[in-house]
């Protein structure tokens, strides 16, 4: 839903309708979810019930992993039907030794989380990849983090920060269970705006590896941006995957 984020300030429950129309059978709210009361997370069931569409997962800030958000996490995820609770961002973190200490608040807050049927995840910017002392922190997050944890993937960012998506999926079978399908093009003028298909991700051989080895449950289309209305823009990400990915 962070690809129609402007619609969704202006009227939630409209644009999720909207995106269900288009042909999305399911979609991954962020972390302005986190404030809705357990009244509105009814509603939001009811309405993804109504649509015939799933909530995937959610992405959070570091604090819903804290000791004092977790509950309320499992509950608004419980309520909406959501399967992973993902750490979109760590926030700023400072050398190798911070970066342990974000794998242990992974690893603590996905452990209460399996106990109520969910996962927890994190989700990769471009800092996750680029080497820090030698090594890239997402080397770090995955090797001290349960090998139940989501390592969900943005293909944009992993490609930007000179990693190889494909490569990576391979080195982590089975954690790679949900993909950010968003493209980039290394024109400074494109960038992230370019529509998923037009960059240059190797979306075939992301799929294949996603499938094969990555233990893809779900994709998501995400746009920062583009020439497109953020609606137009979804829906026609969509109608691209749908022709690449069949």
């Amino acid at each position: 839903m962070f690809s129609v984020r402007d619609m969704l300030a202006k009227d939630m429950m409209d644009t999720v309708r909207q995106v269900g129309k288009l042909g999305y059978q399911g979609v991954e709210f962020f972390s302005p979810y986190f404030s809705w009361t357990t009244a509105q997370a009814k509603d939001v069931r009811k309405l993804l019930d109504d649509l015939n569409i799933k909530a995937f997962s959610t992405h959070n800030s570091a604090s819903s992993f804290a000791p004092e958000n977790v509950d309320k996490a499992i509950e608004l995820n419980t309520i909406i039907g959501s399967k992973f609770i993902v750490m979109a961002s760590s926030g700023k973190v400072e050398g190798l030794d911070g970066w342990k200490k974000v794998a242990a608040a992974l690893s603590q807050g996905h452990e209460k989380f399996m106990k109520a049927g969910i996962r927890g995840g994190y989700h990769n910017h471009q800092t996750e990849f680029k080497p820090l002392e030698g090594t890239r922190p997402i080397e770090i997050l995955a090797k001290e983090t349960p090998k139940t944890l989501m390592l969900q993937l943005d293909i944009g960012t992993c490609i930007e920060a000179g990693s190889d998506p494909v490569l990576w999926i391979n080195q982590n079978p089975g954690r790679i269970n949900c993909i950010h399908c968003k493209d980039w093009s290394p024109d400074k003028e494109l960038g992230y705006k370019v529509l998923f298909g037009e960059g240059v991700a190797p979306w075939k051989k992301i799929f294949e590896a996603a499938e094969k080895k990555g233990g893809i449950e779900y994709y998501l289309v995400e746009q920062e941006g583009s020439r497109f209305s953020s609606i137009e823009t979804a829906q026609r990400c969509l109608e691209s995957f749908q022709k690449l990915h069949g």
